[in-house]
């Protein structure tokens, strides 16, 4: 058995915080559970949204097997309920089978995107201590790199993306799971549909606690799984020249190809990684670059409040100016004004939310 569907989601809604552009200093008014900044935890109303999600997701089909997450308390707080209810559930039916009870595995790759700064943005909580808030974790798991702290560029988030949703794929395959679920932040919901649909400049929902569905092209209930001689790849759909420059990528110099163990080079703390790298985009061995079909688009059907606080990109958001050449502008002064991030990214240039 391959995996056939991978659910993705957004965390619901969660406080705010806010940045100084010119230092980088984070702030927020109330204390996160971690006591990090940009770690805050969801509001009650977010809280809400998770718990009809999980019911949600204990509906689904293909059933999930297998739980992922961001390791920041806001997406580990919305996966929680369903990880709790599909363990009672499971026990029930089959009685202690501890055991075979899927544990959250928190994936560093999943992490919330920055933009490139002159300053290290703040890191998730280390994993001995979201351990100690989330009893659900499973503690063997190795995940894959952490982006940089210095923030990254769109090219390198949808590089860090493919990177991470292969390291899934390539794993879900080796222990026979049909079905994942994912639950991550905008940015990365978005690149996710991008790099599994091969639409590049597609802009995908990114509401609270909505979910996206995403099924293997051409996968079939008993099919061999992707890793069998007798399969045939499916070749990746290459983005479009308009695409390409959409984003800013050169994907045509790109070469395909699959890194077998990513998860060596993972940077477990602090949350920094190296650059990434870009040759390693436009890979079909997993089926990425439109190996994969959306079937559900950030759907809240199953909320009571529908679609919230929906997020698309607005460029780079990058908190470093540069030329038309690239090259870097001298770092803004004179202001020492922070900025409020609600359920969006931030304009360091004008200093204002860009929800």
């Amino acid at each position: 058995m391959s995996l056939e569907v991978i659910y993705v989601t957004r965390h619901g809604f969660r406080s705010q915080w806010s940045v100084d552009p010119s230092t980088g200093n984070y702030s927020s008014f109330i204390r996160s559970p971690t006591g990090l900044p940009t770690d805050p935890a969801l509001t009650s109303h977010g809280v809400d949204q998770a718990n009809q999600l999980a019911a949600h997701l204990l509906e689904v089909n293909p059933p999930i097997e297998q739980v992922y997450s961001s390791p920041y308390y806001r997406c580990l707080q919305t996966i929680q309920p369903f990880a709790r209810k599909l363990k009672l559930l499971q026990t029930q039916s089959f009685g202690n089978v501890s055991g075979d009870i899927p544990r959250i595995r928190v994936d560093l790759g999943l992490s919330e995107w920055y933009g490139l700064a002159h300053f290290d943005h703040p890191s998730s909580a280390p994993l001995n201590e979201l351990q100690s808030l989330f009893p659900e974790l499973d503690p063997s798991y190795v995940s894959s790199p952490a982006p940089s702290r210095r923030g990254e560029s769109l090219p390198q988030l949808h590089d860090r993306v493919a990177k991470v949703i292969e390291f899934i794929i390539r794993r879900s395959d080796q222990e026979g799971h049909k079905a994942v679920i994912l639950c991550t932040h905008a940015a990365v919901v978005i690149a996710l549909g991008r790099v599994l649909t091969g639409q590049m400049g597609e802009d995908f929902g990114a509401f609270t606690c909505g979910l996206s569905k995403f099924k293997r092209r051409g996968f079939k209930s008993g099919q061999a799984s992707p890793n069998s001689e007798s399969e045939t790849r499916i070749k990746a759909t290459v983005p479009t020249a308009r695409e390409e420059r959409q984003i800013g990528v050169e994907v045509g110099s790109r070469k395909a190809q699959s890194e077998t163990n990513p998860a060596s080079n993972v940077d477990p703390y602090p949350h920094d990684s190296s650059q990434s790298n870009q040759e390693s985009l436009g890979r079909d061995g997993a089926g990425l670059y439109g190996g994969w079909t959306c079937e559900l688009d950030s759907d809240c059907s199953f909320l009571r409040g529908g679609e919230e606080r929906g997020w698309k990109f607005s460029g780079d958001e990058s908190f470093i100016e540069t030329d038309d050449n690239g090259l870097w502008l001298p770092t803004p002064s004179g202001s020492d004004t922070a900025v409020d991030s609600h359920d969006s990214h931030i304009d360091p240039v004008v200093r204002a939310p860009k929800l």
